[in-house]
């Protein structure tokens, strides 16, 4: 079977949906304006099945990027991917960020460096970022969490091993750390990575529980009260 999935990914300053058919991209739409994501996504998912003749009840899924990242990112993904779960009686997938992140440097960086870690960034403001590390197999190696960064960062590892550095946070700790086995890469995620990770979690048939799924924030928002 080759299942056909939604994949919806607002969580960092890059959105992107596409839809797949087994491991064939149909479609995909991209925003790069991260105040636009709320306004994105809906009309970009009705375009996408228009454009592929695909009707939404014809899905098999709908997979959704859970987070870390930006807090209302991360809402509208989830309320969106929720809302057509129950709509349409279809299973939910939800894939970490960090996940997604570390796979699109595993495609670009893997042929140069086999054996490299990989550790996917997210810019938390000032010098904290969100972070996890994965093995090339993308087996966590650190759980993700909220990390501050210094020049320091990494450095029992970077003295085993190389580790390939990638996202949003990445360019602030490339300005405090020099290391040989430190690898910087540019590369750019997106929903094309989610759908990667997303069909082998159908294919293992796990499925979130929609009643008690919620974005991953990692750290609690906080809102500062307007002045009087």
């Amino acid at each position: 079977m080759q299942p056909l999935i939604l994949h919806i990914d607002t969580a960092t300053e890059f959105a992107s949906i596409c839809l797949t058919k087994g491991d064939t991209l149909l479609g995909m739409r991209s925003c790069q304006d991260q105040k636009q994501h709320g306004s994105f996504v809906q009309p970009s998912i009705q375009e996408l099945m228009q454009e592929t003749g695909f009707e939404l009840s014809q899905l098999d899924a709908i997979s959704v990027a859970e987070g870390p990242g930006s807090y209302t990112g991360l809402r509208v993904a989830m309320a969106s991917a929720k809302g057509l779960c129950y709509a349409l009686d279809k299973p939910l997938i939800t894939v970490n960020t960090l996940k997604i992140m570390a796979q699109a440097a595993l495609e670009q960086e893997a042929p140069a460096f086999p054996n490299a870690i990989y550790c996917p960034l997210i810019d938390a403001r000032r010098m904290e970022v969100f972070t996890a590390l994965y093995t090339p197999e993308l087996e966590p190696i650190l759980e993700p969490e909220a990390r501050i960064i210094d020049q320091d960062s990494f450095r029992d590892l970077l003295d085993k091993q190389v580790i390939i550095f990638t996202g949003s946070g990445a360019a602030k700790l490339q300005a405090i750390l020099d290391h040989p086995n430190a690898v910087f890469s540019s590369v750019k995620h997106s929903a094309k990575q989610l759908a990667t990770l997303a069909n082998r979690t159908f294919a293992d048939q796990i499925f979130a529980n929609l009643a008690y799924c919620e974005p991953f924030y990692l750290k609690a928002f906080y809102s500062v009260p307007a002045k009087k």
